[in-house]
């Protein structure tokens, strides 16, 4: 067991970022789908809360995508706080929407607190294994920084084309299917009147 003691915090925390906290966002996405679902969504809030669910997976997505692929510098800072305050901006938007139209279970509230805190914890954990990169982008020394720059030691592309399998699977078909059956539902309740 000595060997464990030997792996560096580095790559302790990379790992958790991986193996730990965006398996989490899927899964707590899913989550979330199947609370809306119960919750017959297409009934009650309908198309545009389906549609600040689609924005904000994007919005997540985005960054994750990025830092699987391209190294971490002061552009992908940039997106990152960017996506973060705009994505906090969406989940009050989308709650203050659906607060009046729909229930939302204490399952469904638990899970927002989820979806709402993995996004800052996964930011500090990028933060603190990225360190110089930070200092770079928070005194401004971002001359050279701004390129998307492939990894230099790339992820095993098993992880990576599985955790998008995954993410497809998870959470875009299952938010495809909400935002089609609250379209498909407005389109025929609005044929019925």
């Amino acid at each position: 067991m000595e060997y464990l003691k030997a792996i560096p915090t580095g790559t302790l925390l990379f790992n958790l970022v991986l193996y730990g906290c965006l398996p989490l966002w899927l899964i707590f996405g899913f989550l979330d789908w199947y609370c809306h679902k119960k919750s017959k969504i297409e009934a009650t809030s309908g198309a545009k809360e389906s549609f600040y669910h689609a924005l904000m997976g994007v919005q997540v997505g985005l960054p994750v995508f990025l830092g699987l692929v391209f190294e971490i510098n002061c552009l992908q800072f940039i997106i990152i706080f960017l996506v973060l305050i705009a994505h906090e901006v969406v989940a009050h938007m989308d709650v203050q929407y659906a607060l009046h139209k729909r229930e939302i279970s204490i399952l469904e509230t638990h899970v927002h607190s989820f979806l709402e805190t993995l996004p800052f914890v996964i930011v500090a954990l990028i933060v603190v294994i990225n360190w110089s990169a930070f200092v770079d982008f928070i005194s401004l020394n971002w001359a050279g920084h701004m390129d998307l720059v492939w990894k230099h030691r790339p992820l095993d592309s098993k992880y990576v084309f599985g955790y998008f399998f995954t993410l497809i699977f998870l959470d875009v078909i299952p938010f495809v299917e909400e935002f089609i059956r609250c379209y498909r539902y407005k389109h025929a309740k609005s044929g019925e009147a």
